[in-house]
Protein backbone atom coordinates (compact mmCIF):
# COMPACT_ATOMS: atom_id res chain seq x y z
CA UNK A 1 0.00 0.00 0.00
CA UNK A 2 0.70 3.43 -0.81
CA UNK A 3 -0.27 4.80 2.42
CA UNK A 4 -0.55 4.34 6.13
CA UNK A 5 -3.93 5.33 6.85
CA UNK A 6 -6.58 2.74 6.90
CA UNK A 7 -8.49 2.21 3.86
CA UNK A 8 -12.36 1.53 4.10
CA UNK A 9 -14.91 0.38 1.29
CA UNK A 10 -18.20 2.55 1.06
CA UNK A 11 -21.11 1.51 -0.63
CA UNK A 12 -21.15 -2.26 1.13
CA UNK A 13 -24.57 -3.68 0.41
CA UNK A 14 -24.12 -7.05 1.24
CA UNK A 15 -22.30 -10.05 3.29
CA UNK A 16 -20.12 -11.08 0.03
CA UNK A 17 -18.54 -7.96 -0.71
CA UNK A 18 -17.62 -7.46 2.92
CA UNK A 19 -15.98 -10.45 3.10
CA UNK A 20 -13.98 -9.12 -0.39
CA UNK A 21 -13.35 -6.54 1.24
CA UNK A 22 -11.84 -8.41 4.11
CA UNK A 23 -10.17 -10.91 2.05
CA UNK A 24 -8.32 -7.80 -0.22
CA UNK A 25 -6.78 -6.48 3.23
CA UNK A 26 -9.30 -3.42 4.02
CA UNK A 27 -9.46 -1.99 7.01
CA UNK A 28 -13.21 -1.76 7.19
CA UNK A 29 -16.28 -1.15 5.36
CA UNK A 30 -19.39 1.41 5.49
CA UNK A 31 -22.78 0.26 4.35
CA UNK A 32 -24.38 2.84 2.57
CA UNK A 33 -26.93 3.08 -0.30
CA UNK A 34 -25.58 6.47 -1.15
CA UNK A 35 -29.09 7.56 -1.02
CA UNK A 36 -30.56 5.00 -3.50
CA UNK A 37 -32.94 3.76 -1.20
CA UNK A 38 -34.67 6.87 -2.09
CA UNK A 39 -34.73 6.29 -5.82
CA UNK A 40 -34.68 2.23 -6.34
CA UNK A 41 -35.61 0.57 -3.28
CA UNK A 42 -32.09 -0.71 -2.11
CA UNK A 43 -31.66 -1.98 1.58
CA UNK A 44 -30.80 0.52 4.20
CA UNK A 45 -27.43 -0.38 6.08
CA UNK A 46 -29.15 -1.40 9.36
CA UNK A 47 -31.07 -3.71 7.34
CA UNK A 48 -27.69 -5.32 5.81
CA UNK A 49 -25.81 -5.56 8.93
CA UNK A 50 -27.13 -8.83 10.10
CA UNK A 51 -26.27 -10.54 6.87
CA UNK A 52 -22.55 -8.72 6.35
CA UNK A 53 -21.94 -9.27 10.54
CA UNK A 54 -22.85 -13.32 9.71
CA UNK A 55 -20.61 -13.55 6.58
CA UNK A 56 -17.83 -11.74 7.95
CA UNK A 57 -17.86 -14.01 10.74
CA UNK A 58 -18.18 -17.07 8.61
CA UNK A 59 -15.20 -15.54 7.29
CA UNK A 60 -13.29 -16.45 9.76
CA UNK A 61 -13.02 -12.16 10.61
CA UNK A 62 -13.12 -10.72 14.17
CA UNK A 63 -14.38 -7.59 15.03
CA UNK A 64 -11.38 -6.08 15.67
CA UNK A 65 -9.92 -7.17 12.65
CA UNK A 66 -12.29 -5.36 10.17
CA UNK A 67 -14.83 -1.98 11.25
CA UNK A 68 -17.92 -2.16 9.95
CA UNK A 69 -19.77 1.15 9.50
CA UNK A 70 -23.45 2.23 8.48
CA UNK A 71 -23.92 5.39 6.87
CA UNK A 72 -27.41 6.90 6.46
CA UNK A 73 -30.99 5.70 8.46
CA UNK A 74 -29.91 7.04 12.12
CA UNK A 75 -32.66 9.34 12.84
CA UNK A 76 -31.98 9.12 16.72
CA UNK A 77 -30.20 7.81 19.82
CA UNK A 78 -32.02 4.60 19.36
CA UNK A 79 -30.78 3.63 16.26
CA UNK A 80 -26.87 4.05 17.18
CA UNK A 81 -27.55 1.31 20.10
CA UNK A 82 -29.04 -1.03 17.92
CA UNK A 83 -26.62 -0.45 15.39
CA UNK A 84 -23.42 -1.03 17.73
CA UNK A 85 -25.76 -4.40 19.29
CA UNK A 86 -25.49 -6.09 15.88
CA UNK A 87 -21.88 -5.27 15.24
CA UNK A 88 -21.44 -1.55 14.05
CA UNK A 89 -18.60 0.04 15.01
CA UNK A 90 -19.85 2.98 14.32
CA UNK A 91 -22.37 5.13 12.24
CA UNK A 92 -23.01 8.23 10.28
CA UNK A 93 -25.19 10.55 11.11
CA UNK A 94 -25.81 12.69 8.05
CA UNK A 95 -29.33 14.06 7.36
CA UNK A 96 -30.09 15.05 10.99
CA UNK A 97 -27.10 17.19 11.50
CA UNK A 98 -28.10 19.29 7.59
CA UNK A 99 -31.53 19.62 8.96
CA UNK A 100 -30.15 21.05 12.33
CA UNK A 101 -27.70 23.59 10.82
CA UNK A 102 -30.15 24.65 7.83
CA UNK A 103 -32.88 25.12 10.55
CA UNK A 104 -31.49 26.72 13.81
CA UNK A 105 -27.56 26.87 13.14
CA UNK A 106 -25.28 26.39 15.92
CA UNK A 107 -27.75 26.02 18.43
CA UNK A 108 -29.40 23.23 16.10
CA UNK A 109 -26.53 20.91 16.12
CA UNK A 110 -26.04 21.04 20.16
CA UNK A 111 -29.62 20.13 20.27
CA UNK A 112 -29.25 17.29 18.06
CA UNK A 113 -26.08 15.92 19.50
CA UNK A 114 -28.13 16.31 23.26
CA UNK A 115 -30.84 14.81 21.60
CA UNK A 116 -28.40 11.52 20.01
CA UNK A 117 -26.95 11.57 23.73
CA UNK A 118 -30.21 11.17 25.65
Amino acid sequence: SITKMKVLLKGVQCGEDAVMAFKAGLDGAVLSNHGGRQLDTCRSGIEVLPEVMEALKEAGCKREDFAVFIDGGIRRGADIFKAVALGASGVGVGRPVLYSLASYGEKGIVRMVHMLQD
